[in-house]
């Protein structure tokens, strides 16, 4: 059953990754407790459709065309004055997680491929305060 996202306001998600079928899951996993989605295939559509929609996060993918595009388009983002936040997906996270300084690069959090949907969503959730009450 969907649940209020603060108050009667949808929060929107905007998904960027190559992959259709991952956008399709996660999605649906999205739709289905309340959230609108929004949804891109490539960085240059990702960094465009958030500058139009203005999600309330982002979930980007950090290997689009290149190994770094999902940073890129955070940086980006954050220097034009985007405030929401924006969490990388990937299955790289891990091994580069090391290398790279994730909050410099104005990443809220990270995610790794495989998925967790369910933390995936318990992070939103607890990033605009909905209490398990609401859902």
């Amino acid at each position: 059953m969907p649940f209020n996202i603060m108050g009667n306001r949808r929060r929107t998600i905007l998904l960027v990754d190559q992959d259709p079928h991952f956008r399709a899951g996660l999605r649906l996993a999205l739709e289905e407790v309340g959230f609108q989605v929004g949804e891109a295939a490539s960085g240059r559509e990702g960094e465009r459709t958030a500058m139009r929609i203005r999600p309330d996060a982002i979930l980007l993918d950090l290997m689009l065309e290149e190994v770094n595009t999902g940073s890129l388009i955070a940086q980006r983002l954050r220097e034009v004055g985007e405030k929401f936040p924006i969490y990388v997906i990937s299955g790289a996270a891990a091994s580069l997680h090391a290398d790279l300084n994730f909050h410099d690069l104005g990443i809220t959090g990270v995610f790794p491929k495989p998925v967790d949907v369910k933390a995936v969503i318990q992070t939103l959730r607890t990033r605009f305060r909905t209490s398990p009450a609401d859902s």
